[in-house]
């Protein structure tokens, strides 16, 4: 088996044995429109490396990796949510360079009559300033929203940061959200991001009490039930989200962000189960195809038995401060060969430590996520050479 010398937190080192085989491929016998549950994996951008660029100021993509990493998902019968928080939304990734990673992806999909794709509208080419006002907020919705279904895409609407700064209470949210949604082309995903996720947006739909903020959301479902596909919360609470899951109108479906209790939110209880639109399944891909074609055949230990191993890697990448878990995500697929170098865009490549990214390593070993051990193993060893820790 492959060794492998990884520090520790105490600042010794360990001879790490290489415990696990990756998983077999996957290519979904259950496709993301017939499958038992409807899957999006919200997908990373890869940095440009070699760009002659201020990395922390200007977004350079590689954009054959970026589009090429889309067709993997695809490939696994998992679905796209495309131009995210994940793809570095609002951490060096802005508008116009989200817009063209739209575009990008839905004409990677052209050729595909599989292909489920979803893409992030918010209002992030607006500055979440004092004098920003609830129309200023709309417009720059209508903006993103109307460029988007411009391309045939299908929108995620994401949460504002401006609209926490101009909001005077629910009713600004109840306002901003009833006309979107009345104007939207198709039914939307509404994205409720928790402040673990941004701190920018503590107080969204009014209020910093969750549940007094989810009667808020519920509230705007409600009156635009036939416009809403469903809603995404990421408040990594899995009591929060069954409780609304259990709240929402027929039809309007739960797409899980509980980025730490996925597996058994999205098996599901007598009284209904999650979709999924999450970060994690980024770096799980396989797993995550794997766990899923289980449940199709109705073999829900079969789906824990392969999902539940991920789970503590999953925690390990979205600790706190959780808006870092994007620099886990990149690592797994340079780990893994998706792209050739752990260089981030904003160079959020810095935002965690060798010590947790060799924590990591193992648990991607015990998650069965490696899908090359040996390379992984020698790509993490230059990690570490460059980071002094050998």
């Amino acid at each position: 088996m492959t060794t492998i010398r990884l520090p520790l937190p105490d600042r010794r080192f360990e001879e790490y044995e290489i415990k696990n085989g990756p998983l077999e491929p996957v290519r979904g016998d259950a496709q993301p429109g017939n499958a038992s549950r409807i899957a999006y994996s919200a997908v990373h951008v890869t940095a440009d490396a070699l760009a002659d660029n201020d990395p922390w100021l200007d977004a350079a993509i590689d954009w054959d990796s970026t589009v090429a990493f889309r067709h993997y998902i695809w490939d696994l019968g998992l679905g796209v949510a495309e131009a995210m928080d994940t793809a570095q939304r609002g951490m060096g990734v802005d508008w116009p360079t989200a817009l063209d990673l739209i575009r990008r992806s839905l004409d990677a999909a052209k050729d595909r009559p599989d292909a489920l794709i979803a893409s992030g509208a918010g209002t992030d080419q607006l500055a979440p300033d004092p004098e920003v006002t609830i129309d200023d907020v709309i417009r720059a919705y209508e903006e993103q929203v109307e460029a988007i279904e411009a391309l045939g895409g299908r929108i995620i609407l994401m949460a504002s940061r401006a609209l926490v700064r101009a909001a005077r209470g629910p009713d600004d949210y109840l306002r901003v959200y009833d006309r979107i949604l009345s104007q939207a082309r198709e039914p939307v995903i509404i994205h409720w991001l928790g402040e673990m996720f941004d701190p920018a947006l503590a107080g969204y739909w009014g209020s910093h009490d969750h549940n007094a903020a989810m009667d808020v959301a519920l509230g705007v479902i409600a009156a635009n039930a036939a416009k809403v596909d469903g809603i995404k919360i990421s408040l990594l609470s899995k009591e929060k989200e069954i409780a609304m899951r259990r709240r929402l109108p027929a039809g309007v479906r739960m797409y899980t962000g509980d980025d730490f209790n996925y597996a058994e939110l999205i098996a599901g209880d007598a009284q209904g189960y999650s979709d999924a639109l999450l970060g994690i399944f980024d770096a799980i891909a396989p797993a995550a195809a794997a766990a899923l074609d289980r449940l199709t055949v109705d073999d829900e230990k079969g789906f824990h038995d392969i999902l539940a191993p991920t789970v503590p890697l999953s925690r390990h990448i979205f600790k706190p401060p959780t808006r870092f878990y994007k620099t886990g995500v990149v690592f797994l697929a340079y780990l893994n060969g998706l792209q050739d170098h752990f260089a981030m865009v904003g160079g959020q490549q810095s935002a965690r430590s060798v010590v947790h990214l060799a924590e990591l390593f193992k648990l991607a070993d015990a998650a069965r996520v490696l899908r090359d051990p040996e390379l992984a193993a020698e790509r993490m060893k230059d990690v570490l050479a460059v980071a002094g820790a050998v």
